[in-house]
């Protein structure tokens, strides 16, 4: 995604740098004047309650979970409070389908 110009903002409390870019330990880490456009979820589908919590606290629009990444109660709490969700779909591949 970075090839197609997006700034990826790496979340992961194991690593300080990933794609060159500086990583945060989790979402409230992220200095409040960066603009957060989607939450892309690489996690275990009983870990995405918190995440989807933190993203309707700091008003996230979006929130994007990977293949393999399930979890309805969470996805329809944060539909409820207005964010647009994907669940169980690649971001890139998604991408790149819509660019043929």
């Amino acid at each position: 995604m970075q090839t197609a110009g997006y700034r990826i903002i790496p979340v992961n409390p194991n690593e300080s740098e990933v794609l060159g870019e500086k990583a945060y330990p989790d979402l409230d880490s992220i200095p409040k004047d960066v603009k957060i456009d989607v939450v892309n979820i690489f996690r275990r589908s009983e870990e995405v309650p918190e995440v989807v919590d933190t993203a309707i606290r700091l008003g996230v629009p979006a929130i994007w979970m990977q293949e393999g990444v399930i979890n309805d109660e969470a996805a329809a709490k944060a539909r409820a409070a207005g964010i647009f969700v994907v669940m169980d779909r690649c971001l890139l591949k998604d991408h790149q389908r819509l660019l043929r």
